[in-house]
Order: C-alpha cells, then structure tokens, then sequence
C-alpha cells in the first residue's frame, strides 16, 4: 500500500461566535483562505490538486448548496478542481483527511486537500433541523424506530458528557481545573508564538484576525464556580466545556510520487487511519476504544505516542480517556484544547491535526495521536510520524 504525507497544515485562529473576530466574514470566504495559504505556503500548482474534501457539520444556509465546492470557488483554485462536503459531525474535516489519505494511499489520487468550515454565528448549531422544525416540516432527525430502540426521545450531547463526568467520578472542581488548565496552556502558547507556524491571517472588514480571542486569562476556580450548570444537580457548565467558535482549517495530503514530482518538503507520514462506533447515547465515550484498536492496528504502544490531541469538546472527555487509556497527562492538549481555543464543529478536525503536527516538529518529537469524539457515538483515531 502506497504511503500517504501531510505536506501542510493550517487553520485560522479560532474567533467566538456572535461577538470574535470573524463574526463578518462568510463561511465560504473563510475556507478559501485555508485552500489559498496551502497553495501559496507549498507553492503546489493549484491546477494539480485533484480534490478538496470539506467537513462541515450544519449544512444550511451560507453552508448548504455543494459548501465544499463553494469554497473553491471563493479561492484562487480553478474551476476544474471538484470537491466534497461530508458531515461526521464534529470529527467532519479529520473524516475528510481520512478520506483524502486513503485516496492517496489507493493510488486514485496524489494531491488532496482534507478541510473544515464552520461558521458558528452565521449558522448556528443545530439550525439545519431547528428551522425545519420550527416551520413545521417533517419529525426531526430521530424517527420512533430509533427513539424505541434506544430508549429516549434524542440524543444529546450533554447528556452524554454528565453521563462520562458521572461514569467516571469527576466531580465540578475536577472539571473546572481541567478547564483553568486548558486556558492558561493556550494562553502561554499565545505568548510564545507556538501557533503562528499553523495559522493563517484572515482579512476581515475589521482587519487583520490572527489571534485566538477565546483564550481567558487570569481564571480562578472562584470565577468558574459561579458559571450555572447545564442541568440540575449536574456538573457540566459553559465554563469546562469547548466554547463556540467560527473558524477553518485544512492540509494538503500528497503521495510520494507527488513529492517527488513537485519538490514539496512533507511534514508527517500518516501511520494509522482507525474508526469505530458504539453507544449513541453516552455518545462521547467512543475515543477510548477506537485509540484502542489503533494501537492494535498500528503496532504502536501507548508510550510510543510522543504528543495526544484528544477534543475537549466538555472537560470529562478527555479526562475520561486519559483515566481510562493511562496516557501521560503532560502529552495531551500540551496547546490547550477547545475549551479555551474554541471548537468550530466541522473544522475541528483538521485544526487539531494542524496543532499537533506542528508541535510534534517544533519539539522534536516523532508519533502523535488524534481523536475526537462525534455525534452518534463514533469517533475517529489519526497516528502520524512527524519528517
């Protein structure tokens, strides 16, 4: 099987939605960006990229209608490059550089883009069926087949994440300094321009947006245990959980042939590409297994893992994978996480990947791991080997 390379990894810095940096900029816009700066950094003829795959989770209004061919469009890529818009929730754009790496590795294609888009204020989670709903078209997405099944009327996030906070024994402080930690690494990371090899300006009415701007400073557990709880006599709030975000990101996978052929430098050989699924209604819990089976998959042992990215999309996450996986809490996140950097749903896979492969190279460390969890109880597992 042939082998297949990151080349490049980008992202934009993370804006809040509906009050950051990147409120005004149309998600189309800010995908092109990313398919730009890849061509521009790599100096790749934009000609010879053979596909753009896009994860996006809310397909709706500035994001429906062929989204990953609008951001084409919207970029100096010409018309004749396709693309593909996949929603695996919010492992979408680490699905899509799955995608773009088995078609390298295949031998159907040698130059893929694998990107993610998502505008959090200018389609709101959870508006693609919300409006449906709203204007009194059709049940939702689960029928009574699955609402009999499973026993509950939905699947819910939140839920899920109490249910692995309770699973697992974290009580509100655990969570909280979890979060205060997430905060203060992002914040140093900020300081110490850990991030500007992977993010790309972004042009705004505004001007220039190129700075994370979800990163608080000087948290106390005080401040954090003011926050409300999501639920009555819960323990997850706003505060240990990833914070809304606008934001893109993206890479460009190339087969060896590809790098030969146009001299590109790659920064990382991608070892293992695992998923699994499993229970829909804890939902969350998915990464423990699947980093399981990658282990098992890739012949790689847990200490053989230099640097973790596992999404913070609420503190018990990956605090219960790291419970449960026994991995070296000093590798996770070393960046910070989605708690304080912002989880843009569809672009959050690839902007992990674009941390992860960054520091793996700034710290002269060779494996890393990537995992989320997903919608629907799936989740996805990336090891790669940093060049």
């Amino acid at each position: 099987m042939a082998e297949a390379y990151i080349v490049d990894a980008v992202r934009t810095a993370g804006g809040r939605a509906r009050k950051g940096g990147l409120i005004d900029v149309h998600p189309a816009d800010l995908g092109a960006t990313i398919l730009n700066a890849l061509v521009d950094r790599t100096g790749i003829d934009p000609a010879a990229i053979e596909d753009v795959i896009v994860g996006c989770v809310s397909q709706a209004g500035e994001q429906s209608f062929a989204f990953g061919r609008n951001l084409v469009l919207a970029s100096k890529l010409p018309d004749s490059v396709p693309a593909v818009t996949i929603d695996r929730q919010c492992g979408s754009s680490q699905q899509a550089l799955h995608f773009a790496a088995q078609a390298i590795m295949s031998g159907t294609q040698d130059l893929v883009i694998a990107a993610g888009t998502e505008s959090m204020t200018r389609v709101p989670m959870g508006s693609n069926f919300q409006l449906h709903a709203a204007a009194g078209l059709g049940d939702g997405p689960w029928p009574k087949s699955i609402q009999k099944r499973y026993g509950v009327a939905e699947f819910s996030q939140f839920h899920g994440a109490q249910a692995i906070a309770n699973k697992y024994g974290f009580t509100r402080e655990d969570m909280d300094a979890y979060a205060l930690a997430s905060h203060a690494k992002a914040a140093a990371a900020i300081d110490s321009g850990a991030f500007k090899a992977e993010i790309v300006p972004v042009l705004t009415p505004e001007g220039i947006f190129d700075t994370d701007d979800g990163v608080r400073r000087g948290g106390t557990m005080e401040a954090m245990a003011s926050v409300k709880t999501l639920e009555e006599g819960g323990t997850i709030t706003a505060a240990n959980a990833s914070q809304m975000t606008d934001g893109a990101s993206g890479v460009l996978v190339a087969s060896e042939a590809a790098i030969k052929r146009f001299n590109l430098t790659p920064l990382a050989r991608i070892v293992n590409l695992t998923v699994t699924a499993g229970d829909p209604v804890i939902m969350l819990e998915e990464p423990i297994p699947a980093t399981r089976k990658a282990f098992e998959r890739s012949g790689l042992k847990l200490d053989d893992i230099d640097l973790f990215e596992v999404n913070e999309a609420f503190a018990s996450i990956p605090m219960a994978w790291l419970k449960a996986i026994g991995a070296d809490p000093a590798r996770l996140n070393v960046h910070g996480g989605a708690i304080a950097l912002g989880h843009p749903l569809g672009a959050s896979g690839t902007k992990l990947m674009s941390t992860l492969v960054h520091a793996l190279k700034a710290r002269g460390k060779r494996y890393g791991l990537q995992t989320m969890c997903e919608g629907g109880g799936i989740a996805n597992v990336t090891i790669v080997e940093a060049l």
